[in-house]
């Protein structure tokens, strides 16, 4: 996905991040960690008591039914965080976009750059929480280690759209409105702490459209050993029309707003 002219978009983005990496690694640790403790281990004590609790959790205890759908989640909001703010201050309050739009980058390595940039970010964070769910014992299979890319594809597929979006916007009360009204919602109800068929079927069929809950799916059979293959293929090709539609309406948003 990366240019040549990409990597120097990337390069940017990783001299800022150098002033701020100790926090965002220990972020990275922290939170993980108290999820698991708060709602795997202390809420998960609880619905591990309740009747018919392992038929519904496909036959496993609640943290290692929880940790997968955390990992996909925790995609999806470091996705959002790197795609909204950062991409609006790019473009309004400290417009570096402009500034490299004026070398030889064209608008179409600032897109590529910015998006490999929050796949870069999305990698680490992913690794780092499954390395938390192994130390926690929520990890089933070896083919947990796939729940990773699932993860970083996961998150991909909503930073695309959502960069074009935020590239688009004058204020920021877009975002928030992004964040209460997408993220959130996605966040609860789209099968990271409770399996969809417990919702009404309406709903139901909302959640089978988002992409967080086929992120969900696939790290869940990946880290459970219970990945099909055609069933996992499915949610690969969701999630990157996702990315591709999402990464093309992107390139159109950002030559509107940087260059028309």
């Amino acid at each position: 996905m990366a240019t040549p002219y990409a990597v120097r978009v990337v390069e940017s983005r990783w001299l800022t991040y150098k002033r701020t990496w100790r926090y965002g690694l220990t972020t990275s640790f922290v939170n993980p960690v108290l999820f698991l403790l708060g709602m795997g281990v202390g809420l998960g004590s609880i619905v591990d008591k309740g009747q018919n609790s392992a038929a519904a959790l496909h036959g496993v205890d609640y943290l290692t039914f929880l940790a997968p759908g955390l990992l996909a989640a925790t995609a999806m909001q470091v996705a959002a965080g790197e795609a909204t703010y950062p991409v609006l201050a790019s473009v309004k309050w400290n417009p570096i976009y402009f500034g490299m739009l004026a070398t030889p980058l064209r608008v179409s390595d600032l897109v590529a750059g910015q998006l490999t940039w929050i796949g870069l970010r999305l990698l680490q964070s992913s690794a780092v929480f499954l390395l938390v769910m192994l130390f926690f014992g929520a990890v089933e299979s070896p083919l947990a280690i796939f729940a990773i890319f699932g993860a970083t594809l996961t998150g991909l597929a909503l930073a695309a759209p959502i960069c074009a979006y935020s590239a688009s916007i004058e204020r920021d009360t877009g975002l928030s409105t992004v964040l209460r009204f997408g993220i959130i919602p996605m966040f609860l109800f789209s099968g990271t702490f409770f399996p969809i068929t417990q919702l009404p079927r309406a709903l139901q069929l909302i959640a089978y459209l988002t992409p967080l809950w086929h992120g969900v799916d696939l790290c869940r059979t990946l880290c459970l050993g219970t990945a099909g293959f055609w069933a996992s293929i499915g949610h690969v090709v969701y999630l990157l029309v996702w990315f591709v539609v999402g990464a093309w309406l992107a390139g159109r948003a950002f030559h509107r707003r940087l260059v028309l």
